[in-house]
């Protein structure tokens, strides 16, 4: 476990004004204090990342949630109770007193408690609200290690605390409860079908927005993002074999994560768990790892179209995301 001074110098840092990194159970977080003004433009400056785009505040103790929004439903209270701390995002209406760098200019905040011991530690130490979007260049892969945001930031960080590889490895669910049926705004590795039967219990249901409804705009929503700087293509199984042979014959040097057994003689190739959780976990490693290759391309074997899967196909969705005549934007 982390020394207690690193987590104390943190705080401290976050008090200063300054950028902190740090574990959660989900990817690395870039933290700053959620009040400071300075702090966030600061924060948006390192990610490169567009001040339209909401941050996600992370708290302590769920009592803070009334600190930070309007008005918290008794929805929200249900949900914290079952899933906090943990990897569920939960959008609100916000406090007057939220700043709109925060929200993106919304009436709306995102909030969550993580339940790493390290983020914990943090959070209970500095004692207020940290904002906290993954510690990377806007739209690039996610870290999972605290090598990874160190490759990515190198001195511009004041302090990361490494807490190991983190647990879940995909960023969390987002619920947004601002509206008559809750929706599910990003789907995460707690399934939309587990929050809308905990939901139920209070009389309530829950629904997924069509694309092109309106709704809040959250983090991780663009359509591309979580990117490598390889491009990236999905294949379906019965296409990967012949897509491969293509490649190879237009002598392209292709990294592939997939399923199947590395073919003999095959260099870049990352061979996969077919369970759910442990592919999640480590999702972002692999690709990381498949991206230092300086191949032509990476080649992802499409996920099961099942609901345990959803998050893990969303990011992979959008890390290969393209569209015609485009390039994919720097940096999350």
């Amino acid at each position: 476990m982390i020394e207690e001074s690193k987590i104390k110098a943190a705080a401290m840092a976050l008090t200063r004004g300054q950028l902190v990194a740090f574990p959660t159970e989900t990817v690395y977080g870039l933290g700053a204090d959620a009040s400071n003004q300075e702090a966030l433009e600061k924060l948006f400056r390192a990610k490169g990342r567009p001040t339209h785009h909401p941050l996600i505040v992370h708290i302590g103790k769920e009592e803070e949630l009334d600190k930070w929004c309007a008005e918290v439903p008794d929805a929200a209270r249900l949900l914290a109770k079952l899933f906090w701390p943990g990897a569920l995002t939960l959008v609100l209406k916000k406090a007057k007193s939220v700043s709109p760098l925060l929200t993106g200019g919304q009436d709306t905040i995102a909030i969550r408690m993580p339940s790493h011991p390290v983020a914990l530690k943090l959070l209970h130490e500095f004692g207020s609200g940290v904002a906290a979007p993954s510690a990377n260049k806007f739209g690039r892969l996610s870290p999972t290690t605290a090598d990874d945001v160190k490759a990515e930031f190198g001195d511009e960080i004041e302090i990361v605390l490494d807490g190991g590889q983190c647990e879940v490895g995909i960023e969390s669910t987002i619920l947004d409860l601002t509206v008559a049926e809750p929706r599910i705004l990003r789907p995460g590795m707690i399934q939309a079908e587990t929050l809308f039967l905990a939901l139920a219990e209070i009389g309530l249901s829950g629904n997924r927005p069509q694309a092109d409804s309106e709704v809040p705009r959250v983090p991780g929503a663009l359509k591309s993002h979580y990117a490598p700087k390889t491009p990236m293509m999905l294949v379906s199984s019965s296409d990967l074999d012949q897509v491969l042979e293509n490649f190879e014959r237009e002598g392209k040097d292709a990294a592939v994560l997939s399923f199947k057994a590395a073919p003999m003689f095959h260099r870049n190739w990352i061979t996969v768990s077919k369970f759910a959780p442990h592919y999640a976990h480590m999702l972002y490693k692999h690709l990381h790892k498949l991206d230092s290759l300086g191949a032509d391309l990476i080649v992802v074997e499409e996920p099961p179209a099942e609901p345990d899967w959803e998050g893990i196909a969303d990011r992979l969705s959008r890390a290969a995301y393209l569209d015609a005549g485009e390039e994919k934007i720097d940096g999350a």
